[in-house]
């Protein structure tokens, strides 16, 4: 029998396009599927919920909300705005309003009043950017009307509108080796890509991608392991849904390694100080954009007692370089600032801080006992409403107060460092270098937080944005090691190693991202019980909105969990992107010994090539988003497992298909920072040493019990060791050398394969490696030798050279002695 197909009318058409988007969109309303339902904002739970359990008509609604039962949060909210929620039910709103053609969405919106704006707000919170553009476009609301139902929503609209519609310029805001950028007025649909290079270069590297931002609609990230003072070009492509192209170029120069010095303003301690508190403010000392005032320790202790606040006191004093002092004493801080900023904090040494116990109620102590609040925010270094400031290789120590623990409730006591960097001057704000430091109390006096941020949950609160806190050692808590809660838009934690803490860092809330926390090696968590919950702690992106972080590439061992969700508000939602890490674990329980914790399953949220193991279960170990999991290759690889619990430095394999533009090591999982060790001595007596493949060619290599090295001949010798090299690292040895070699060397190499770029020259005819002849004389034996400055990052072998190609053997009476070698 035949078949005959006739083709359709226009009419018919437009029929048949009719019922199937009313098919599809019942379909879509009236479907619960249950994997949704967790981590998602109030308004999507309430639109699958009445979908399922009312129809459009108002009284159903309000009978379906009467009887609704849900997470607490959303109960108080439709308790709160039941019949604004049934309008924007009835009317489309809930379903139309972010996703539905934009005929629907017009409709919806236009008859909106600003009770339900306020409900709007309340209901999506995350997406409040979004709700601005469209409540402006679509509904009659005034810009005023909508600013004051964003604010008595509980949101902050000061700068959504400007942002949303491109009215504020994108910014790239320059750090010691990093650049975070931010491009508003962009949609989340968008992608993009970035790349990168040194304006003298011709080669353009692949930058990551920047984040979808929602708070402000922006695209958010950073570039980083930059040269310092190096200007940069930047190209930032955005391809929209429309496949129209927008490519955004700018031009900029990481800061300088070292600030500008004013020759005029450089004061000695013992020449201005003469016991109490150092008052800068009261000394008038101060600098300018083109040259900083420095103050130099040279011998006095600078020792306030309890008779003031702080012992250096900044108050408002900027441009301001202090090295080198030791600092003890201090009611409150060892140094203060307030509204200061450009400060430069180098050297120092702070300790016996903060207030005593002159009462103890409950195991938590006060400062009297007429006293009405703990004790608690005391800290070594307190950055109150500052921005633009370096810390760098300070030893923060034994406050003269220790903290609670978490069994005699919130922990209280001291910090080591404290940080509000929420300048009155928008421009000032945040860019807080915290770098190669070592920050620790002891296992029975502990800080509160070793970090600590003040307003925790408000997007003005911590580090705020554009911060760097790298190559730290931080040990020793009650509570957090580090945490960067608030506003963390480009704050990166990165090559910094975190033990015994409660939990090593906090991003609850990230209140407007992205953070970054790559790098970093946690592991040996407790507090002073010996008791600890995860090392990264998250929660808070619905009930504080909202921020994504990005962990790459570290390495975190612990007991109980890898990333774990906390209460903000009684809300664990977290947005986390999580790549390249390795999450060994070993408790189990309800809520114990997961690589990634997450209750609510936030949709976003990805474990991406992450080696997850848990040492009891012998399995990995996930409370998250199934859908959004890629195992690592080697997850049920048990030897290789094994061989990384029992590096020192331990180092993942990535494919290239997983490396991360920017961000991958190349030299390993993660940077190993050593603790709260002044200086590393090379002791050759206690390490066994072979032949350097393909250079070694004869002669005798002596080693003597007091770690001196002889070597003769043609002579090349590989010792192992595990250290990092850091910027301000610095060589130190004695060297004699008999004869006339070509090479007679240091080196530090990653591998058993030669580099000139990683051996130090000293003396010798052949010009070769890294020029440090200018640091040796034969007539003087002793050298010092800027070594980070031509190497840094993890070193696996050191290497003594004594070479001399050009002389027979038997001719050859070449002999090099290197004598207490020492890295500082």
């Amino acid at each position: 029998m035949s078949r005959f197909f006739t083709k359709p009318t226009h009419s018919q058409v437009a029929l048949i396009a009719l019922v199937l988007t009313c098919l599809i969109s019942c379909t879509s309303i009236n479907t619960v599927n249950t994997t949704e339902v967790k981590g998602r904002q109030s308004g999507e739970l309430l639109q699958i919920y009445l979908a399922e359990y009312a129809s459009t008509e108002t009284t159903s609604i309000i009978n379906a909300l009467e009887r609704y039962k849900g997470p607490e949060q959303v109960e108080l909210l439709v308790k709160q705005y039941q019949a604004h929620i049934a309008s924007l039910y009835s009317s489309g709103v809930l379903q139309y309003g972010l996703r539905g053609a934009k005929s629907a969405r017009s409709t919806a919106l236009s008859s909106l009043t600003p009770e339900e704006a306020i409900a709007i707000f309340a209901l999506f919170p995350i997406d409040s950017a979004k709700w601005v553009k469209l409540l402006a476009t679509h509904s009659k609301l005034t810009q005023h009307e909508i600013a004051e139902s964003a604010i008595t929503a509980g949101l902050d609209p000061s700068r959504v509108f400007t942002a949303t519609a491109s009215g504020m310029p994108n910014t790239v805001t320059p750090l010691i080796h990093s650049l975070g950028i931010v491009i508003y007025g962009q949609n989340e649909t968008s992608t993009n890509t970035v790349r990168f290079k040194s304006a003298s270069q011709s080669t353009w590297i692949d930058a990551l991608p920047l984040s979808w931002e929602p708070v402000f609609g922006s695209f958010a990230g950073s570039i980083v392991y930059l040269e310092p003072n190096t200007l940069y070009d930047i190209e930032v492509t955005v391809h929209n849904s429309d496949n129209q192209v927008q490519v955004y170029r700018f031009q900029e120069a990481t800061q300088p390694n070292t600030p500008p010095i004013d020759p005029n303003k450089i004061y000695y301690l013992s020449d201005i100080y003469d016991g109490g508190q150092l008052d800068l403010e009261a000394l008038n000392i101060q600098g300018s954009p083109i040259g900083y005032a420095k103050i130099i320790g040279d011998g006095p202790v600078i020792d306030a007692g309890n008779e003031f606040t702080s012992a250096v006191h900044l108050g408002s004093q900027s441009y301001v370089v202090l090295e080198n002092l030791t600092v003890r004493g201090g009611l409150r801080y060892g140094i203060h600032a307030k509204k200061a900023h450009h400060i430069w904090i180098s050297g120092c040494d702070v300790a016996e801080f903060g207030r005593v116990a002159g009462d103890i109620r409950d195991n938590i102590a006060y400062s009297s006992p007429t006293a009405n609040s703990p004790i608690n925010y005391d800290s070594g270094i307190y950055l109150e409403r500052s921005g633009i400031a370096v810390i760098e290789e300070c030893d923060i120590h034994s406050p003269n107060l220790g903290s609670n623990h978490w069994g005699d409730g919130h922990p209280k006591g001291a910090n080591a460092l404290q940080v509000w960097a929420y300048h009155d001057d928008e421009s000032l704000r945040g860019q807080m270098i915290v770098r190669n430091n070592r920050f620790y109390g002891t296992h029975e006096h502990r800080f509160n937080d070793v970090v600590e941020g003040r307003l925790n949950f408000e997007r003005r609160g911590g580090f705020v944005r554009d911060s760097a806190i790298y190559g730290n050692y931080f040990a020793y808590a009650n509570d957090d090691l580090i945490e960067i809660d608030g506003g963390q838009q480009n704050v990166l934690v990165y090559d910094n190693e975190m033990e015994q803490g409660y939990a090593g860092i906090s991003i609850a809330p990230n209140m407007l991202g992205p953070s970054f926390i790559f790098h970093n090696t946690i592991r040996n968590l407790g507090d002073e019980r010996g008791k600890q919950w995860t090392a990264i702690k998250a929660g808070g992106l619905i009930s504080k909105p909202a921020g994504q972080t990005l962990i790459f590439e570290n390495f975190i061992s612990g007991v109980r969990n890898g990333i774990a969700g906390s209460k903000v508000n009684d809300d664990t939602t977290f947005w986390i992107t999580s790549q390249n890490n390795v999450y060994l674990t070993e408790n189990t329980g309800y809520s114990v010994g997961y690589c990634i914790f997450d209750q609510e399953k936030y949709y976003l949220s990805s474990s991406t090539n992450d080696l997850c193991f848990n040492n009891t279960t012998m399995d990995i170990r996930y409370e998250f988003n199934s859908d959004k999991i890629i195992e690592h290759i080697y997850s049920n690889n048990l030897a290789y497992i094994e061989s990384l619990m029992d590096s020192d430095v331990p180092s993942l394999y990535v494919s290239e298909e997983y490396e991360i533009n920017n961000f991958s090591s190349r030299v390993g999982l993660q940077a190993e920072v050593k603790g709260p060790q002044l200086a590393w001595e090379f002791r050759a007596s206690e390490i066994e040493n072979t032949d350097f493949p393909e250079q070694y060619r004869y002669g005798t290599t002596t080693i003597t019990e007091d770690n001196s090295v002889t070597l003769t001949g043609n002579n090349w010798q590989m010792f192992p060791i595990s250290y990092t090299l850091t910027e301000s690292s610095v060589l130190e040895l004695e060297l004699e050398v008999e004869g006339t070699p070509e090479v007679v060397g240091v080196g530090f190499e990653t591998d058993t394969k030669l580099n000139s770029s990683r051996v130090v020259k000293f003396y010798g005819k052949q010009s070769w490696g890294i020029r440090g002849e200018d640091a040796f004389s034969l007539n003087s034996s002793a050298i010092s030798f800027p070594i980070g400055q031509y190497i840094i990052g993890n070193v696996n072998y050191l290497i003594l050279l004594l070479d001399n190609d050009d002389i027979e053997s038997w001719r050859n009476k070449d002999k090099a002695v290197f004598k207490h070698i020492i890295i500082k």
